[in-house]
């Protein structure tokens, strides 16, 4: 199997706060090194969702890019969220993750809006004609309210720049369906499902527990590309516990309380969000530390 174009491993990555609620760069610049040098990622999404990218501005989305551009180096991808619901600020975030070093954009399909397939085509193929970076489009129903159809999917894999599909669907047969027709690199968006949707034709995980689970995800993932099957299912049952457990709450809230379990970060989010409760971040931690991670 030839190697997708990102790698087989990301993480979406948490962005960091300060005790004043400010981007804390110092914190981002040990993450994505943690992320890279640790986790066994191939390449790291920026300003995604589980970067509370909903309520960081422009001028901070750029600046991120460029701490963990100068964190990792040139030679790890950097994935820029800039999917809004709004196709024009979409278009002027891709400009600006293009300047601010990013290799690739994920684009969400645009919530809240509910748009129907026709419209969808328009805004991913509008944001593909308009960049020169490859594009992954992000397909997550549970947030967007809109799934991406797999007719609207086989059109969009005719354009050169749409690449890829970070897939929070959780239909593995549409999905298969998909992968068997075209050649969109699909990852997994649901750190739990990274296993069957590699037996389908998968090629890796765009995941939220890879913060911790990183290195034995990419361990996973390599021992079913290289037909080691059972120990490919060794390892997702190891890691199961935790694949599952950071969606106890939304994902980077745990993110967040593991990380500052371990001391890397301040255990800070802003609202609408609020820190995940003693009680859940206690589970949490405690399943990190049952797992030795």
């Amino acid at each position: 199997m030839a190697e997708p174009l990102f790698g087989r491993l990301m993480t979406a990555m948490v962005t960091p706060f300060d005790d004043q609620g400010q981007i804390d760069h110092g914190a981002a610049t040990e993450v994505a090194r943690w992320l890279v040098q640790e986790q066994c990622n191939d390449a790291l999404v920026i300003n995604g969702t589980g970067g509370e990218a909903p309520t960081t501005s422009d001028a901070e989305k750029a600046e991120l890019i460029g701490t963990v551009r100068k964190a990792i180096g040139p030679d790890v991808p950097i994935i820029a969220g800039i999917g809004t619901f709004n196709t024009a600020h979409s278009l002027e975030l891709a400009a600006q993750a293009t300047e601010a070093g990013a290799d690739g954009l994920l684009v969400v399909t645009p919530y809240y809006s509910k748009p129907p397939q026709d419209s969808l085509l328009a805004h991913f193929t509008t944001i593909a004609d308009a960049v020169d970076l490859p594009i992954v489009v992000y397909d997550i129903p549970g947030r967007s309210a809109v799934p991406v159809q797999e007719s609207t999917l086989l059109k969009l894999a005719e354009h050169p720049r749409i690449v890829a599909v970070k897939d929070a669907k959780g239909d593995l047969a549409s999905s298969g369906r998909v992968m068997a027709q075209t050649d969109l690199a699909y990852y997994s968006g649901e750190d739990n499902l990274t296993l069957p949707l590699l037996s389908m034709g998968g090629v890796g995980l765009i995941g939220t527990s890879t913060h911790f689970t990183g290195a034995g995800v990419s361990e996973m993932i390599t021992a079913h590309a290289d037909g080691d099957h059972a120990r490919a299912l060794q390892l997702h049952r190891e890691l199961e516990p935790v694949l599952t457990g950071v969606f106890a709450t939304q994902g980077c809230l745990l993110v967040k309380a593991g990380l500052a379990h371990k001391g890397m970060i301040n255990n800070a989010v802003r609202l609408p969000l609020t820190v995940a409760s003693k009680e859940q971040s206690d589970v949490f931690c405690g399943l990190l530390d049952a797992a030795g991670l």
